[in-house]
């Protein structure tokens, strides 16, 4: 098993940058694909972006192709996801998540382990 937890999240305005965090404990981290997901009040859970085990290959949501970068150190046993001219509609709150199945995973159902969430708040 592996634990999951998001930090880094916090209020911007439009336009602004924000890396989120999250570290993962309990098992071997590089063994693990990763992705993250978001969900605002009142929506689904959506996919943002996800990585592969080697940190080589990695997908994106349109919404945020071209503005986020997830990205992975599998020596320091943590995933991030940079994010770039933030918009207002990106305001959520961001899950990080963990398979151990090999690939790149788009939706919710392929991942077994989730953190608890780090909330983004962009503003005018």
């Amino acid at each position: 098993q592996v634990q999951l937890v998001e930090s880094g999240g916090g209020s911007v305005q439009t336009g602004d940058s924000l890396r989120v965090s999250c570290q993962a404990s309990g098992s071997t981290f590089s063994t693990y694909a990763l992705g993250w997901f978001r969900q605002a009040p009142g929506t689904e859970r959506s996919f943002v972006a996800a990585v592969n085990r080697g940190g080589d290959v990695a997908r994106y949501a349109d919404s945020v192709e071209g503005r986020f970068t997830i990205s992975r150190d599998n020596a320091k046993n943590t995933v991030y996801l940079q994010m770039d001219s933030l918009r207002r509609e990106d305001t959520a709150t961001y899950y990080c998540a963990a398979t151990p199945r090999g690939g790149v995973w788009t939706e919710s159902f392929d991942y077994n382990y989730w953190g608890q969430g780090t909330q983004v708040t962009v503003f005018a």
